[in-house]
């Protein structure tokens, strides 16, 4: 099988690395300066085991590569407020031997959250979810870093909405070959809803920096129990921390890399690219959404999708509000759930 990594930042950079380290035909796709630099000097991996240079084909979109191949899998790596226009770009693609890729390809949705697998599902027959547990950073153009040793990330499989085939077993013993632990499961749902709650902080992350101080991490206690009850309140199972922990025990290691210091999450790396845009409507917005359907409040979540949302698209600095005012913001939220909204 070949790979088409659509989207190849820190994850999908991660991903195509391993992939094509373990000896998988690879191709990546990207914009701007990321693409010409992997264009010109090759994608630059930094993990634990040293740097890699791969020199592989890279493509801005479809016409790049002609027809599409039988045997290839598309990797949908872009953040989820991408997500559209990469299934408008790839979807009707044509196939060797006749069809689309919408029709006949596997895609997998790598990406946080729970919507774009569901987006995907509206163009493409053959749709697989992916539960990242991979902490990857984008550099620099043409350089992503992974620090995870001796697995660099945990990815679970499964198809969307539920269920498991050959395909998905064939892809995760290629990934397990790549330095990745790679589950094929039938409820991958439970591992993503799981997924989400940790990926609520990283909105807090964004906003305030690295969330070490007592403040910040009992404000992220908060933000996650509201994920819980609304969760609970929709009916929707989840794996829970003791589950989490005891699969991953010590797989997956931070180790500090040299000239590649470990930067935050997804969401603080967005705003630190400058990018003008940020996955809190998928995370956070997650939660609002379920909240709003099934009656349940949720002020603190409401917060920070606003908050990351505002940030990402002033381009403000990223780790800019103390602690504390974010805390007092979070208070005043909550204390006027019930209130009629104000007047304009």
């Amino acid at each position: 099988m070949r790979y088409i990594i659509i989207g190849a930042g820190a994850v999908g950079g991660a991903v195509g690395g391993r992939l094509a380290g373990a000896g998988h035909e690879v191709v990546l796709v990207a914009r701007g300066a990321h693409h010409a630099a992997l264009r010109d000097g090759g994608l630059r991996l930094r993990v634990p085991d040293g740097e890699f240079t791969y020199r592989l084909p890279v493509v801005d979109g479809p016409a790049g590569l002609g027809a599409l191949r039988a045997d290839d899998v598309l990797v949908l790596a872009v953040k989820t407020q991408d997500t559209e226009r990469a299934l408008d770009a790839w979807g009707p693609a044509p196939v060797e031997g006749g069809g689309t890729a919408a029709e006949r390809l596997p895609l997998l949705c790598a990406q946080n959250g729970v919507e774009g697998q569901r987006m995907a599902l509206r163009r493409f027959r053959h749709v697989y979810g992916v539960c990242v547990w991979l902490p990857a950073t984008f550099v620099e153009p043409g350089a992503v870093s992974a620090a995870g040793s001796p697995l660099t990330g945990i990815l679970h499989l499964g198809r969307y909405p539920h269920g498991t085939d050959g395909t998905a077993r064939r892809i995760a013993a290629d990934l397990e070959k790549a330095r990745f632990e790679a589950p094929v499961v039938p409820d991958l749902a439970r591992w993503q809803y799981a997924k989400l709650l940790s990926n609520l902080a990283n909105a807090v992350e964004a906003v305030t920096g690295p969330v070490e101080s007592e403040a910040a991490l009992a404000l992220v206690d908060r933000v996650r129990a509201e994920g819980v009850a609304v969760l609970d309140a929709a009916g929707i199972g989840y794996a829970s921390v003791a589950e989490q922990r005891a699969l991953r025990g010590d797989k997956v290691t931070l180790l500090p890399l040299p000239d590649a210091p470990r930067g935050g999450g997804s969401s603080w790396q967005s705003l630190t690219r400058g990018t003008g845009s940020i996955e809190a409507d998928y995370l956070n917005g997650e939660i609002a959404l379920l909240g709003r359907l099934h009656g349940v409040p949720t002020p603190l979540n409401d917060l920070l999708q606003r908050l990351a949302n505002t940030y990402a698209r002033e381009r403000r600095e990223a780790g800019s509000m103390p602690p504390e005012e974010l805390v007092r913001l979070a208070d005043e939220a909550e204390a006027a759930v019930g209130k009629p909204p104000a007047q304009p």
